[in-house]
């Protein structure tokens, strides 16, 4: 089966932030828009930024020695894509949660991740492999 694209919708407090946020930082093209929600186009998926209230409370579960956020979203980019956007955020001064990092370096999933959150406390994750048949290994 061929990949599609994911749609998720998720809370936002300040739509104009959202817009800074995604757009301006991450790089996001804006799609559709009202007055309560903002479209994006999110490495080829399409998110949307609902105005309302914001998400409960976050947890964290151990990962190879950090504390990972959870609920968080996020895209698997090429290794190039992800250089990039880690250089863009670090140019922007972006706050992370978890750095610009490899995991399980020399296993089976090895990976580049980062972690922060919009400005609405959403958790954001960014990954790439070296291969991407890693992507499930066991």
């Amino acid at each position: 089966m061929a990949l599609r694209p994911f749609h998720l919708a998720f809370p936002v407090h300040d739509l104009a932030a959202a817009r800074r946020f995604y757009g301006n930082v991450i790089g996001c093209r804006e799609g559709r828009s009202s007055d309560a929600w903002v479209d994006f186009d999110f490495f080829g998926h399409q998110i949307v930024a609902h105005l309302g209230d914001e998400r409960g409370g976050m947890h964290h579960n151990p990962v190879d020695g950090h504390d990972v956020p959870v609920p968080h979203f996020g895209v698997v980019l090429s290794m190039a894509d992800w250089n990039t956007l880690s250089q863009r955020l670090r140019e922007a001064k972006t706050a992370f949660i978890i750095e610009p990092t490899v995991r399980f370096r020399g296993e089976p999933g090895e990976q580049a991740t980062m972690f922060l959150t919009d400005p609405s406390g959403n958790a954001l994750e960014f990954k790439a492999f070296a291969d991407d048949v890693a992507l499930f290994a066991t």
